[in-house]
């Protein structure tokens, strides 16, 4: 088995691994805590507070003030994950960027009227690359809080995932929620509070690190790990590139809203894309986009979130 996993580990790698880039899980809240919830922005800090995480600005069809926002003239800009399969990932086929995020970024370009540049950033650089004008956007399965609205500005949710866990196949059976992996090593990437979180449900999980998921991945291929936390979209992802994963039946351990960010001063672009948004839930195209990308390894229908306007 793990001369198996240490092989499939290779293919992954050749896979996933292209754009050396990783995804970073977005800290669970505590329990009792909404989708508004946030972990700390920095240690021994209090979570932002604000009435509705998910409450954007109202979607308005102003295309001339929102191209004028974007930082290059005539292109749209965005941050991306290289190997997050299925959602933003590089096609070994055609080293082309691809996936549910990639779609979105694609149709809001179109809209404006403008070409679009994929950029392929790590997690931790998002906020960051907007503050500092490297990027118009970011799509980059990121979930809308408090803490984070304080820092940037977000379009209504596109998507609603949530985080939980995946194991091998011939542990899925056997798992009933957090309490089955007391004494197991649960992966989740650096600086996350993932396994942190698990912890305090079942104290007696041994915490991993690695420096995404894909690397919490190869670790289990290579039995140094017994589990992978994460969204479920991410799990997904993994679980459909290694036959020895699954994602069992299980409740979920939060919610994670996924909005496209921007810098805070950019509302008019906000409000334009909320408009592209609106369009896509109308006319199936978010549909056909779900059932194209996601669909196939979540193996489950879904329906777009309903925007929340009102900022």
């Amino acid at each position: 088995m793990m001369r198996t996993r240490a092989l499939l580990a290779t293919l992954t790698a050749t896979t996933a691994l292209l754009a050396a880039c990783g995804y970073d899980a977005t800290p669970l809240p505590k329990a009792g805590d909404g989708p508004a919830a946030s972990a700390p922005a920095s240690p021994g800090a209090s979570p932002a507070q604000c009435d509705n995480a998910t409450q954007s600005y109202a979607a308005d069809n102003n295309k001339p003030d929102a191209v004028q926002q974007l930082t290059n003239k005539g292109r749209l800009v965005v941050g991306v994950s290289g190997d997050t399969y299925k959602m933003g990932f590089t096609d070994p086929t055609d080293a082309e960027l691809k996936g549910f995020d990639i779609a979105f970024a694609q149709e809001i370009a179109n809209a404006l009227g403008v070409d679009l540049e994929l950029r392929v950033i790590l997690a931790s650089d998002r906020i960051k690359m907007l503050e500092n004008g490297q990027l118009d956007m970011v799509a980059r399965n990121m979930t809308v809080n408090c803490d984070r609205w304080t820092q940037v500005a977000f379009s209504a949710v596109y998507y609603n995932a949530t985080q939980k866990v995946l194991v091998g196949t011939d542990e899925a059976a056997k798992y009933t929620g957090p309490a089955s992996l007391a004494g197991k090593r649960v992966c989740a990437p650096t600086s996350t509070t993932s396994v942190a979180n698990i912890k305090e449900i079942e104290p007696d999980v041994i915490a991993v690190e690695a420096a995404n998921h894909t690397g919490c991945l190869i670790k289990f291929q290579n039995s140094e790990v017994d589990a992978i936390t994460g969204d479920d979209t991410v799990l997904a992802g993994l679980a459909a590139q290694d036959p020895y994963t699954a994602v069992p039946q299980q409740e979920k351990l939060t919610d994670e809203p996924y909005g496209l960010a921007f810098n805070k001063d950019d509302v008019a672009l906000v409000r334009f894309v909320n408009f592209v948004l609106d369009q896509m839930r109308a006319d199936g195209r978010w549909t056909k986009t779900y059932d194209e990308w996601l669909k196939p390894t979540l193996k489950v229908d879904a329906t777009p979130p309903a925007p929340v306007y009102g900022r």
